[in-house]
């Protein structure tokens, strides 16, 4: 979790670039035109997918490595961005991003131009400056408070953060996880992958748990188990390939034991499945 004096400084740094590259205000958010800004270029004749782990590990203190399962790469000295080639755009665009943000993020600049070559970071500091990096992808690609502006525009539920990716160029992922985490209606959302196959016992894995403030604020954390079976009503939609539906019921039981009866909407994008969970009749709601 990014401090508030962190968060603000990086939201300064986004806002800045975006006001002085002309892309604020312009959709889908200009991700090419921000990294030219940037003085960065992309190197798309190299998939990352093609390099062996090996390689990456070696060249650890010249390339910055942008995600844990390295879908990005920053070499500092030629400015160039590497990325793994078989990602969506969408999800390129914030790996894209993300690697920006190393560089324009002024503390971390910093620190790597007085780095000797055979020092690395620590595990900690690592950790920081990647949350530092993500959290500026997100605040760059949807344009800070313009996603707040747009969603105020659309309904509750599902369909509004799937037109937001759209609009801003960004994965379904991404734009659901800043729906949520921008609501002010009580709501939360549930990332699944690894479905079991047809046939089999039923089942799949948590990936993500996203919630409102104000789900939070009245109702605390949650408890969902890493792994799910089959008397979760979103896992039978997963294992039996269901696209979309907005007719979900189920029961969440927070920390504290409560149950809470919720309504869900469900969308299955082939990697993942979401579901946008909120306490029955928020959606309609005036808040």
């Amino acid at each position: 979790m990014l401090e508030e004096h962190t968060r603000r400084n990086i939201e300064k740094v986004a806002n800045e670039i975006l006001t002085s590259s002309k892309c604020l205000g312009v959709f889908p958010t200009p991700v090419d035109k921000i990294i030219s800004f940037s003085e960065l270029s992309v190197n798309n004749d190299l998939s990352l997918s093609r390099i062996h782990t090996n390689y990456i590990e070696q060249a650890d203190n010249k390339l910055f490595s942008a995600l844990a399962k390295i879908r990005g790469i920053l070499d500092r000295e030629e400015k160039v961005i590497y990325l793994d080639l078989n990602l969506s755009d969408s999800k390129r665009n914030f790996v894209k991003l993300h690697e920006v943000g190393h560089e324009v993020l002024p503390w971390q600049r910093s620190l790597h131009e007085f780095m000797d070559d055979d020092v690395s970071l620590s595990e900690q500091t690592n950790e920081e400056f990647e949350a530092e990096a993500n959290y500026f992808a997100s605040a760059t690609l949807f344009q800070l408070d313009r996603f707040q502006a747009e969603m105020s525009k659309l309904g509750f539920g599902m369909k509004a953060p799937m037109a937001l990716a759209k609009k801003f160029g960004a994965s379904v992922h991404a734009s659901l996880r800043r729906y949520v985490e921008s609501n002010k209606k009580r709501c939360g959302l549930i990332v699944l992958e690894n479905v079991s196959p047809q046939g089999s016992f039923v089942s799949c894995s948590l990936r993500d748990i996203f919630l409102s403030s104000t789900f939070v604020s009245e109702f605390g954390e949650i408890h969902v188990p890493l792994e799910l079976g089959y008397k979760w009503a979103f896992v039978k939609d997963y294992y039996f390939q269901k696209k979309y539906h907005e007719r979900g019921s189920i029961e969440i039981i927070s920390l504290e034991g409560e149950a809470i009866d919720c309504a869900y909407h469900f969308f299955n994008n082939s990697f993942n499945a979401f579901v946008l969970f909120f306490p029955r009749g928020e959606n309609r709601s005036r808040s």
